[in-house]
């Protein structure tokens, strides 16, 4: 009995390893408070655009126009992130957010919004987190050692799947009960949280960052700097691939239950609870790992192209729900892994481009995949969508299989000083104290 429990600390202290930094664990309460409102926000707004038009082309705009941005401007923001203070900046880009969100519901409770300013503050949300983004992750890497970058990053997808699964059902029920307003209200409620998180955070025990000279092509440089590394390289395209062809599920998962399985609006949401469900739990085993490789991510990459082809031939509902929690379950660990992968693989002055790369391509990728995979949903069928997921994963998979197996079993080659931009070598200076 005493081993078992000693057994159950011991898994559990490594979980949750990195929530021991207090500045972590100041940062991680406040982005548990606000995700869930992040949710909201999303859900509300798909809504609200559905009521202002009925028009799915009009959900589409909204969508691209919010995460549109990261196609244009993620590389230039990642070079911003790696020249300024990165917790000052993610307070500004929190504090943004926080009234556009008040903005929204002071437009919809007063019965004054119209389509084109819904369109204009996701265009400016967008924006915004173009920045937040690659800043927010970035940050991680100052608050707590390289060894610990898996547990964090975990632990940040583990708060983020949560609010997957709480945040739209808080929405809906705002949403029924009251005014779709009240939803954007409580998201720009929930950004004091994460704000009282970064304004407790002690600046003076941050791990200290080497911000490079300015000079021109700085954000050309955040790619080739990843162009050069055949890790690094492999990592962002296995992302790319899964990201482009496998992870539109607001695309795929209604018309599996609609066309399907002949159900409705109901078994939709019971397929994305079992999707967030099997994220969480991945997001947690995440955490208890203590390495991130490339073969790990060319592993679970196989693994989540696998699960995607059973998941296409489900013959039952119940069938469906096991393979979509599965299919969450290694979506995640493929999205923490690859995060980590590139940041433990890039010097910290480079954290902030490399990360906005991530980011343009997991995240960017949203305004071309979802009309495709729409597109081959409605021509072929909804299981055709996660058989393109599937096949796609493990195309890229074996595509990268001899390659990373030379890496793996090559020498680590001894470190080099990395040089930030097109501007001949200068001294780096350190970054403006917090």
């Amino acid at each position: 009995m005493r081993r078992a429990r000693a057994a159950v600390r011991h898994a559990r202290d490594r979980t949750f390893r990195s929530l021991r930094e207090p500045n972590y664990r100041r940062y991680f309460t406040g982005q548990a408070v606000s995700v869930a409102g992040t949710w909201m926000q999303r859900v509300a707004q798909d809504w609200l655009v559905l009521t202002l038009t009925g028009s799915g082309v009009a959900l589409g705009i909204a969508t691209a126009l919010q995460f549109g941005p990261l196609l244009v401007l993620g590389l230039w923001a990642g070079a911003v992130v790696d020249r300024l203070n990165r917790r000052r900046l993610i307070i500004v880009t929190q504090t943004i957010q926080a009234v556009l969100a008040a903005t929204l519901a002071v437009l919809t409770l007063t019965g004054t919004v119209e389509l084109w300013m819904v369109y204009a503050l996701a265009l400016a949300l967008g924006i915004v987190n173009a920045f937040d983004t690659p800043a927010r992750q970035a940050f991680v890497g100052e608050m707590v050692e390289p060894e610990n970058y898996v547990n964090a990053q975990a632990l940040s997808s583990t708060i983020h799947n949560a609010g997957r699964l709480v945040g739209p059902a808080i929405a809906g029920i705002l949403i029924a009960t009251t005014d779709v307003g009240v939803a954007f209200a409580v998201n720009a409620l929930s950004f004091v949280g994460v704000l009282i998180g970064l304004l407790r955070i002690d600046a003076a025990s941050l791990r200290p960052v080497t911000v490079p000279e300015s000079g021109k092509g700085a954000a050309r440089a955040g790619l080739r700097y990843v162009l050069a590394k055949p890790e690094l390289r492999a990592a962002l395209l296995l992302i790319g691939v899964i990201a482009l062809f496998g992870q539109n599920f607001r695309v795929v998962l209604p018309l599996l239950a609609q066309d399907t399985f002949r159900s409705g609006a109901e078994v939709y949401g019971y397929l994305t609870a079992a999707l967030g469900l099997g994220a969480v739990v991945g997001a947690l085993f995440s955490a208890s790992r203590e390495t991130a490789t490339s073969w790990g991510l060319l592993l679970s990459c196989m693994a989540f192209g696998a699960i995607n082809l059973v998941a296409a031939a489900a013959p039952s509902l119940t069938a469906a729900y096991l393979a979509m929690a599965a299919i969450g379950f290694a979506n995640i660990i493929v999205n923490t892994l690859g995060r980590t992968v590139l940041q433990l693989g890039t010097d910290p002055s480079m954290h902030g481009r490399v990360l906005a790369l991530h980011g343009l391509v997991f995240l960017g990728s949203t305004p071309i995949g979802g009309p495709l995979l729409g597109w081959i949903c409605e021509t072929f069928g909804a299981r055709a969508g996660l058989v393109v997921a599937g096949g796609t994963a493990l195309a890229a998979a074996v595509v990268l299989l001899p390659r990373l197996r030379r890496l793996r079993r090559a020498p680590a080659p001894e470190p080099e000083p990395e040089q930030a931009s097109e501007s001949p070598p200068a001294d780096p200076v350190p970054r403006p104290a917090a």
